[in-house]
């Protein structure tokens, strides 16, 4: 067989012919290259001789009539070089593949000659001795592809003149046909449908919430024929609404139209309960709960997020218009309890979030509005009781979907706004004792959810996701901070806050969390700043204000911050922020201010607390020594490390001087002028000696490294 046709090439010839005007350019491309490989096998008969191809066996012809295995004569420029005649070879007729068949179509002549038609091709096309097996690909399908059973016909084939075969047609397309332009939003398929059907919904609930409430107002009808109709119309809505979607192209429709019955339902169900008074709160949440269930049933029959959305967002946003009551939060709440089994079969995020915020919002707004209005006890204990429930109605969802789904963000995020509610629940309170359990429980759960992904047993049972656990202790952390704020006084409220740093530090560097570690340094920032509310440093140099408002609380919260301090270097040690230099030099800096004040402070609190009217002198005199006794610890520790840590030992120099540089200032301008005669010649004394220590120090190193220069 002349191994310049590919007999893929004709029979994918064959098929262009029947396709559509879009691959006219392919097409195209098809026959100049064919055309090329032609004029490359025969050189000088790009005109005159005229031949017939045979799709099935690629045999050229001068009759279509002739028998295929006859000896073609080759004249002109094909004789003169010499190439012997070729013989078809005969092989019987292939049996088409079953239940496949190609019609006859016209090939063109190559070189301008009549269109002769041929019978279909089917089936592999016979192998060519040496060169493996050929296959004709199935109908549509793009050349350059393989299917199973097929081989590639001709291995590190190449086209004489040093041709390629031809490209596959998705590359061709992709050459061919560029990028799609994308149509604009409203003239994509099945948009302007979803819209008209969401507004459908919308303007059809109106009206059975004024069929329901304003034709009450206004006198029309009476009740009985309000709600009967009300629940007529709803069920004749969803019975056309399932006739509607059985229906080709009915799907858009059928979901609009039992969205709009089941809310409405809903809808009246509310009304016979708060408007008319015909049914106990029970029973109405109770038929509610089946409405609301009914229609999430359905929308997972149908698989429909669209239909169980319209369902429940419907119904919450419209049902506020009906009645204003208490009663309005159990029916909130009823919806978002009537879509949690969803989450067991379905990955519908949307659901979530419309599930969760209407009855968010609306018992933030009850709390709200008793806090300000003074409720009564009962309504109070409603209010807070609703947001118990929308908090473990959110961490029911979130548990649920996160052991299915560990990437599912919404529902954590969702789980993050139920807790809300019951983060101002303390609002409803005016004792301390209710907010401060209430806020402290809450937190012992969220921060028990938290932590589980730590437990190796308890982690693998509840598979609880990461995001969750960060969203829980985020919340967690913020009910601690409302127990704290409820639990003490306003004293001893830095001592406590120092003290959940520590814990939040100690854990994050236990478990190497840097979310621990950053909400730890949130509690000890909120604690320094409550310090320094304490104990300014106004308070520290005028002695009637240090004498009213300094005493053992401050001393004592000093300590904690001391601790607070030590606990995060080990973390931070721990979690590898001291890696490097320049970070570890910046923390030891920012530390030791810190310190220092926290040590000036306890101090003189201990010296206020003594109550003697020397005491806060006292202080004051401790308080320069200990100064000086931390410049001379820097300068030294600069000494010591000048050879093999520059940058750390100039730090440590500079601060030390900084220091010294301090310790004196305030040893002559604040000491020398406030201090008792034996303080202040023993706060003298002190730092003059120490003084001399870091001086004849600095000297010998300084002198040492000059000597080893030399000698060098």
């Amino acid at each position: 067989m002349n191994p310049a046709i590919d007999p893929r090439l004709i029979a994918r010839l064959s098929t262009e012919f029947t396709s559509l005007g879009e691959q006219l350019n392919v097409l195209g491309r098809d026959l100049r290259t064919l055309h090329t490989q032609v004029l490359a096998e025969f050189p000088g008969t790009a005109t005159g001789t005229t031949e017939k191809i045979d799709v099935q066996g690629a045999i050229p012809q001068d009759n279509p009539q002739s028998d295929p295995v006859t000896p073609i004569a080759m004249t002109g420029a094909v004789a003169e070089q010499g190439i012997p005649p070729w013989t078809a070879p005969a092989y019987g007729p292939v049996p088409p593949p079953s239940g496949w068949s190609r019609p006859s179509v016209p090939v063109p002549e190559m070189a301008g000659g009549q269109g002769t038609s041929y019978p279909p091709v089917a089936g592999p096309v016979p192998p060519i001795p040496g060169r493996g097996q050929a296959t004709v690909p199935p109908m549509g399908m793009p050349a350059g592809q393989m299917y199973p059973g097929s081989t590639p016909a001709w291995p590190g084939w190449t086209a004489p003149g040093g041709q390629q075969p031809m490209p596959s047609l998705s590359q061709q397309r992709r050459v061919v046909a560029g990028r799609p332009v994308r149509a604009p939003w409203w003239q994509r398929e099945g948009v302007i449908s979803r819209v008209l059907a969401v507004a459908g919904v919308a303007v059809t609930l109106i009206g059975v919430v004024m069929l329901l409430v304003l034709a009450a107002q206004a006198g029309f009808f009476g009740p009985v024929p309000r709600v009967v109709a009300g629940a007529v119309f709803s069920g004749a809505l969803v019975a056309v609404g399932a006739r509607v979607f059985a229906k080709a192209g009915g799907r858009v429709g059928g979901i609009a139209l039992a969205a709009t019955g089941i809310a409405g339902g809903y809808l009246d169900v509310v009304a016979m309960t708060t408007l008319y008074k015909w049914l106990d709160p029970v029973v109405g949440y109770v038929m509610a709960f089946g409405i609301a269930a009914g229609g999430v049933a359905l929308a997972m029959r149908w698989r429909s997020q669209g239909l169980a959305v319209l369902v429940l967002a419907g119904a919450a946003v419209l049902a506020p218009f009906v009645t204003t009551e208490l009663a309005l939060l159990g029916f909130l709440i009823v919806l978002q309890i009537a879509a949690l089994p969803v989450h067991l079969v379905r990955d519908w995020p949307w659901l979530h979030v419309v599930r969760t915020l209407p009855a968010v919002l609306t018992t933030l707004v009850a709390v709200v509005g008793i806090a300000l209005d003074s409720g009564t006890r009962a309504e109070r204990f409603e209010v807070f009781a609703a947001a118990i429930v929308i908090a473990v109605a959110g961490l029911a969802g979130a548990v649920l979907s996160g052991r299915l789904r560990a990437n599912d963000v919404t529902a954590s995020l969702s789980f993050g706004a139920a807790t809300v509610p019951m983060l101002a629940a303390p609002l409803l309170f005016s004792g301390r004792v209710a907010p401060t359990v209430a806020s402290g429980v809450f937190a012992a759960v969220l921060l028990l959810v938290a932590v589980v992904p730590w437990l190796p047993k308890l982690g693998a049972a509840a598979r609880i996701p990461g995001h969750l656990a960060v969203v829980s202790a985020l919340a967690g952390a913020v009910a601690l901070f409302e127990a704290c704020v409820g639990a003490v006084e306003v004293q001893t409220l830095p001592s406590a806050l120092f003290v959940v740093a520590m814990g939040f530090l100690a854990v994050a560097g236990q478990q190497r969390s840097r979310f621990a570690a950053a909400l730890g340094a949130a509690f000890g920032g909120l604690g320094a700043l409550s310090f320094l509310f304490r104990a300014d440093p106004g308070t520290l140099a005028a002695q009637p204000e240090a004498e009213a408002h300094l005493g053992l609380s401050t001393a004592l919260s000093a300590v904690f911050l001391l601790a607070a301090l030590v606990v995060a270097a080990w973390t931070a040690r721990r979690l590898g922020l001291l890696d490097r230099e320049s970070d570890a030099t910046g923390l030891s800096v920012f530390a030791g201010i810190g310190g220092l004040y926290a040590v000036t402070t306890l101090t003189v609190s201990l010296g206020v607390a003594t109550g003697s009217g020397d005491g806060f002198l006292a202080g004051h005199g401790i308080a320069t020594v200990v100064w000086m006794v931390a410049a001379t610890a820097a300068l030294l520790f600069g000494l010591r490390r000048l050879a093999r840590r520059s940058q750390q030992a100039k730090v440590a120099l500079v601060a030390g001087l900084i220091l010294t540089g301090a310790a004196l200032a305030k040893l002559f301008l604040f000491d020398l002028a406030t201090l008792s005669g034996l303080l202040r010649a023993g706060a003298f004394l002190v730092v003059g000696v120490l003084l001399l220590v870091v001086g004849t120090r600095y000297a010998r190193v300084f002198a040492e490294m000059d000597s080893r220069t030399r000698s060098a």
